[in-house]
């Protein structure tokens, strides 16, 4: 037992060292990151829940919420490399399930929209990257490898490498179903490629383009099949 929780704790310090290049040691890990800080005290808070030691689990995350501003319920399900970064405001809620090497940005809340006992935050697969202020708040999923921008605010299932963007927080890319396995997604801070988040007014200004473009063919067509100008004869100036 002891090796094992040795290696995981060496993961989660070698993912800061890894994401985020103001790290410039173990040690400044280790002493000086609340989001680090508040998942070591999660995996003894969830340790004690499993055990049914609830207040005193409840009583541990509290203490990591007033000593690191993060808050996760111990009855949630976090797995490895769990990257919060910066962290404060962060909000993760009981019945929350997180996979394998997850990013959340300050301000993320993964809440619950009903009042009964049974599943009602989200689901996180592996390699989603949530951005600052996002918030996911059902009993969904959100795919592997999908990316929450920063502020959305999604209440509906998110597929495989979907993105998601404010303010309407649709998702605007998918994944290519023809592929036998999912393709890797590249780490990408805040979520907010900006190769892969496409510009709406330069989207506008392309579709009126294709839209004046395919009025000009259909005028050429009227204009062959009458033999004039169909403007000029729209006009009165043909007769």
């Amino acid at each position: 037992m002891a090796p094992m929780v040795l290696k995981n704790l060496r993961d989660e310090i070698d993912t800061v060292m890894k994401l985020d290049p103001a790290a410039r040691s173990r040690l400044e890990v280790v002493l000086c990151y609340p989001g680090f800080h508040a998942l070591m005290l999660y995996r003894l808070a969830h340790w004690l829940w499993q055990r049914r030691w609830l207040v005193l689990g409840r009583f541990i995350s509290y203490l990591a919420r007033m000593l690191t501003g993060i808050e996760i319920h111990p009855g949630a399900k976090i797995g490895r490399r769990l990257f919060i970064d910066h962290g404060v405001g962060v909000v993760i809620g009981e019945t929350a399930e997180i996979g394998d090497d997850v990013t959340l940005y300050q301000g993320v809340t993964l809440g619950g929209t009903k009042l009964n006992r049974g599943k009602r935050h989200p689901t996180i697969e592996d390699g989603v990257i949530v951005s600052a202020g996002a918030k996911v708040l059902g009993g969904f999923t959100v795919g592997k490898g999908a990316r929450i921008g920063p502020n959305a605010v999604v209440r509906a299932e998110v597929p495989p490498g979907g993105r998601v963007v404010a303010p309407r927080s649709t998702v605007i890319l998918r994944e290519n179903k023809d592929a036998k396995q999912p393709q890797p997604q590249e780490f990408v801070p805040y979520a907010t490629p900006g190769d892969d988040i496409p510009d709406p007014v330069a989207r506008a200004l392309n579709g009126l383009v294709d839209e004046v473009q395919a009025l000009r063919a259909r005028v050429a067509e009227l204009e062959a099949e009458q033999g004039e100008p169909v403007l000029r004869k729209a006009s009165g100036l043909g007769s």
